[in-house]
């Protein structure tokens, strides 16, 4: 038995998952995991709380160092120390970016469906969103290249980016990255790029690159955030970073953040070192667990009649096209079976739900037995 199967009791701990719904409704709607934090990042918690004093905090150099060299091992990518900057969260991290690129009114471009905090972040800065689908081909959610052209316009100055793809769960080529770098420096857009699943390739014959990686020119225009709180599941915790090589946009990123984003806590540190170091097989394990979860989630749906899903290549997260159902409220008809999902309206892209496959086995398979249940209770002329 695997350490994932384990079926950790999350009552009582005020989770923002558990309790949305009642007792009869199962979450999979937040990306976040059912699994425990491991243990080496516990223990490095709890060694940290034996100190006693939790005063406001600094990244040390030793999490820079950690950070660096991960950076370089994993992408073969080498930044400077002075590029990286700590912030309590990526949601955070691109509503800053949206505020330091541009002018009031300037446009921000963004490719839907996608991370529902994206949609409001230009609002928030006083620019404009910009939004262009995703073009679903062969199977595989895909930018529109042509699309994205034809929304730009003569103000915008941002794409908000994510890869891999919150919710579709597509892992980017590199080629299709030369493409949307040499299509942001046509229409010289800058980039804030959130990889916060980066660690979290299903498929062996993907991998992650990250898009400022491509050339010292794309990584002078791009923002890229990261972090290791959806890999370890420590969410909650708060810890992430933006890499921004140019000086001046990154005195710009700084300048956002004044008396609005907190800093980050001692104990989320901590974490976030443990995590870079980590060179056990717990993360290995994870993916290999994660996949199969995949696989079961996938091969259920095909087997449902009004239910399709594009492979899930990265991330947890299932994106379930339920539009055959023809349901006027997807997202109470589910619940009313006991299945809280993400509705995918709340993505911008209607008729759509997302699945969290991140749990323990035995809570996917009454998940998905209720999910079956959901789809024979539709009543079809």
């Amino acid at each position: 038995m695997s350490e994932f199967d384990e079926v950790v009791d999350r009552t009582g701990t005020a989770s923002s998952k558990w309790n949305r719904y009642g007792a009869d409704v199962l979450p999979f709607w937040v990306a976040d995991m059912d699994f425990r934090t491991p243990e080496f990042i516990r223990r490095a918690m709890h060694a940290r709380i034996e100190h006693g004093v939790f005063g406001y905090t600094e990244a040390s150099p030793t999490l820079l160092e950690a950070v660096i060299e991960w950076l370089d091992e994993q992408f073969a990518w080498r930044v400077q120390s002075d590029w990286i900057v700590w912030v309590a969260g990526v949601v955070p991290a691109f509503n800053m970016a949206c505020r330091a690129v541009g002018a009031p009114g300037d446009g921000v471009l963004m490719p839907v469906p996608v991370y529902y905090p994206f949609l409001s972040a230009p609002r928030h800065g006083d620019r404009q969103a910009i939004e262009c689908s995703l073009a679903l081909s062969k199977g595989r959610w895909q930018m529109d290249l042509d699309g994205m052209a034809a929304a730009v316009t003569a103000r915008t100055r941002l794409l908000l980016f994510c890869n891999p793809q919150n919710p579709t769960g597509r892992v980017y080529s590199r080629e299709e990255l030369v493409a949307l770098a040499r299509f942001c420096e046509r229409h010289d857009l800058l980039i804030c790029s959130d990889e916060i699943h980066c660690s979290l390739i299903l498929d062996p014959e993907r991998e992650h690159v990250p898009i400022a990686s491509l050339s010292e020119d794309i990584a002078a225009r791009t923002i890229t955030l990261m972090a290791p709180t959806k890999t370890y599941n420590t969410p909650g915790l708060g810890c992430s970073f933006a890499i921004i090589p140019d000086a001046a946009l990154r005195r710009r990123f700084n300048a956002a953040r004044l008396g609005l984003v907190p800093g980050i806590g001692p104990l989320s540190f901590v974490a976030a070192e443990c995590a870079y170091r980590d060179n056990s097989d717990w993360l290995p394990r994870l993916r290999r667990y994660l996949a199969a979860n995949r696989d079961l989630l996938e091969h259920t749906v095909a087997q449902l009649p009004g239910l399709r899903m594009t492979h899930v290549e990265g991330t947890y997260l299932g994106w379930l096209d339920v539009r055959q159902l023809e349901l006027e409220a997807p997202h109470a008809h589910f619940e009313a079976h006991g299945l809280g999902l993400s509705d995918g309206a709340q993505f911008h892209g209607p008729g759509f739900m997302r699945f969290n496959f991140g749990c323990p086995r035995a809570t996917l398979e009454e998940g998905l037995r209720r999910l079956a249940n959901a789809v024979s209770a539709v009543q079809r002329p």
